[in-house]
């Protein structure tokens, strides 16, 4: 694989604006790229019709809701797996298995929802963007897998929406979180929402870094292309928020979390 530079200063951290970094290239032909990625979401079409489209009134039902997710975590690990990704995780000795945590990682790719979800090692909701409401089948059982979708138009539901996830949490879950709020552009880091860090802040919890690799030159924001690879994820330290206020350390909380994640991606290209 070659390699070339962003335009934009590698500076992490001075401030929360876009910081860009270096984007690895694949190998292989554009073609073969497109066919794989057409490949990935027929596969994303036939697991969902084979597995949400049965499990979800059946649970519904049977008011076993919190039975999907085996369902869900084995068809988003196949999908994973059907797009060519492999996953590397390092840190994982960082996290207490006893606590809960909100993790915050960067996002360039469809692919890092199943980084997340699948490999932090735990049961964990996630907060994804209320476009996800119009995609069948899994708009239906997003809240069976306490995913939540923040409609960022309107604060009154976004406020309900993350008053929910701080309840989830004080009875013991974790959320992961993607600070951006939105994919970047393959080797960009965008400025960070304060959603996560209000969470984490009102909960008590430790906020998780998370930096998420490889993912933009393997299925990138816009690129119509899908290679394959392995991503590689790297839990940083946990930092704790006891005793933290939203008035005071809500932005320079995000800002040493954003400052963690950009030296990572800077450091290990």
């Amino acid at each position: 694989m070659s390699e070339h530079r962003g335009e934009n200063s590698l500076t992490a951290g001075v401030e929360n604006t876009t910081l860009t970094f270096p984007v690895r290239e694949s190998n292989k032909s554009r073609f073969f790229g497109k066919l794989l990625y057409w490949w990935c979401w027929l596969v994303a079409a036939v697991l969902l019709l084979l597995i949400g489209l049965p499990t979800l009134p059946l649970f519904w039902i049977l008011r076993k809701k919190h039975w999907l997710y085996p369902f869900a975590l084995f068809g988003a690990r196949t999908w994973f797996r059907a797009c060519g990704a492999r996953m590397s995780v390092s840190g994982m000795d960082r996290l207490d298995p006893k606590m809960s945590y909100v993790f915050v990682a960067n996002h360039r790719s469809y692919l890092d929802t199943v980084v997340i979800f699948a490999g932090t090692g735990r049961r964990l909701g996630l907060v994804a963007k209320r476009e996800l409401l119009k995609v069948p089948i899994i708009a239906q059982g997003m809240g069976f897998v306490n995913i939540i979708a923040i409609d960022r138009s309107n604060q009154e539901k976004a406020l309900q929406s993350m008053e929910y996830a701080r309840t989830l949490m004080q009875n013991g879950g974790s959320f992961g979180i993607f600070a951006e709020g939105t994919r970047a552009m393959p080797g960009e880091l965008l400025p960070f929402k304060k959603g996560a860090f209000h969470l984490a802040i009102q909960t008590g919890a430790s906020v998780v870094p998370v930096v998420i690799k490889d993912t933009d030159w393997m299925m990138g924001k816009k690129q119509g292309v899908c290679y394959p690879g392995t991503v590689r994820v790297v839990m940083l330290a946990p930092i704790p928020t006891t005793g933290m206020t939203v008035d005071q350390d809500l932005i320079p909380l995000l800002n040493e979390t954003r400052n963690v994640i950009a030296q990572e991606l800077r450091n290990s290209p």
